[in-house]
C-alpha cells in the first residue's frame, strides 16, 4: 500500500529529499531497534518519576 501525496509540494519532496511512504518496525536493524526502545523506556520512567517526585514535594 503506497501512501499517495496529497499535493505537489508533498509530491516533490517524496520525489526528491525520499520520505519513506511506509515502515515497518520488524525490519529495522536489532540495534536501532534496541537504542529505541531504550531511549522511549528511559523518558517514560524519567516522566513518571518526575511527576512522583513533584507530588511528594507538595506532600512533605
Amino acid at each position: 500500500m503506497e501512501k499517495k501525496p496529497f499535493n505537489d509540494a508533498d509530491k516533490h519532496y517524496q520525489k526528491h529529499v525520499g520520505t519513506p511512504t511506509s515502515y515497518n518496525m520488524k525490519q529495522m536493524p536489532k540495534p536501532i531497534l534496541m537504542i529505541g526502545y531504550f531511549f522511549f523506556g528511559f523518558m517514560a520512567i524519567a516522566v513518571v518519576l518526575i511527576i512522583l517526585l513533584i507530588l511528594l514535594d507538595k506532600i512533605l
